[in-house]
């Protein structure tokens, strides 16, 4: 069997390694960042990358939206969300009170700051991943230390000197995988993500956008304005929402979307876990047939 070469941000060891050796039939392929892995699917070197697009305390991952919106033309396939747990990892015999350096990458080191503030010794380093400061550490003779997880800490052979070190005990990534353009089916319970890039700033351009998609019951679950980086005050709009583009109401609503108002990007319709987008519009569906039945019984009751 064949399998497909999926990059993800290495080395072995990081988050997104944990994410991808989770997808079935997928040769993990490391890849110094996530510029270079949406580049190496661009180009055709990989078959697809997994990429992290949002975690649950620092919010949208810039590398990863940014390239998505203005770098390159992938669609987002599928998703996978990975919870994740910090630790402190360091050399055997090493304690947390002897650490002079932790080092990680930047999303890692602001999900740890409130135990980063207890290591008084220690100095603060940022590094391309995880994995790479695992990999730092264990060629240091130093009392280094990184932040990372259980797997870097096993690949390298260092040792958990203080687990769980997370400010927030919940955290989870959402990684997504990006492909060279085919959508994937419906199923049920899919996501759609679009760019609106708005022809002139106006007042209620915004609300002309999400009115679109109000008066189809279509339900948001993200809405982010990200700098178009043609100048001061020109931003884009990213949304994502519950639906597919196979379905009639969403087809329509884009359709009205990119003739009316704005230029929209397609990023992509993808399977998501969770309840059912279709259950919930069918849901809003009921109770704007219950407020109109009510409504209907009011004017009923008007003397002619």
């Amino acid at each position: 069997m064949v399998l497909a070469r999926v990059g993800y941000l290495g080395p072995e060891g990081s988050f997104s390694h944990e994410a991808v050796v989770t997808l079935i039939s997928a040769e993990p392929v490391a890849c110094t960042s996530i510029a270079d892995v949406l580049a190496g699917v661009a180009d055709g070197s990989l078959d697809s990358g997994l990429v992290p697009l949002e975690n649950a305390i620092e919010g949208t991952v810039s590398a990863t939206i940014d390239g998505l919106v203005f770098d390159h033309d992938l669609v987002i396939e599928r998703e996978v969300v990975l919870p994740i747990h910090m630790h402190l990892l360091a050399k055997s015999g090493v304690r947390p009170e002897d650490v002079t350096r932790v080092s990680s990458y930047v999303h890692a080191l602001a999900q740890v700051r409130t135990y980063l503030a207890t290591l008084t010794r220690a100095q603060i380093d940022q590094t391309t991943s995880t994995s790479q400061a695992a990999r730092e550490v264990a060629a240091s003779d130093e009392p280094w230390a990184a932040v990372g997880s259980a797997l870097a800490g096993s690949l390298f052979g260092l040792e958990i000197i203080a687990a769980d070190i997370a400010d927030h005990p919940d955290n989870a990534t959402r990684f997504v995988e990006v492909g060279h353009g085919a959508i994937p089916s419906p199923t049920g319970n899919d996501r759609t993500s679009i760019v609106c890039f708005q022809d002139a700033d106006r007042p209620g351009s915004l609300y002309g956008i999400l009115g679109r998609f109000a008066a189809r019951d279509i339900n948001l679950t993200k809405l982010e304005s990200r700098p178009t980086k043609l100048g001061l005050g020109d931003y884009c709009f990213v949304i994502e929402f519950d639906g597919h583009v196979g379905d009639d109401i969403i087809a329509d609503c884009l359709v009205d979307l990119q003739a009316h108002l704005v230029r929209v990007k397609f990023l992509g319709s993808y399977p998501v876990t969770g309840e059912g987008s279709t259950d919930r519009r069918e849901e809003v569906g009921e109770a704007r047939r219950s407020a109109a039945d009510w409504i209907s019984s009011l004017r009923g009751r008007i003397r002619t």
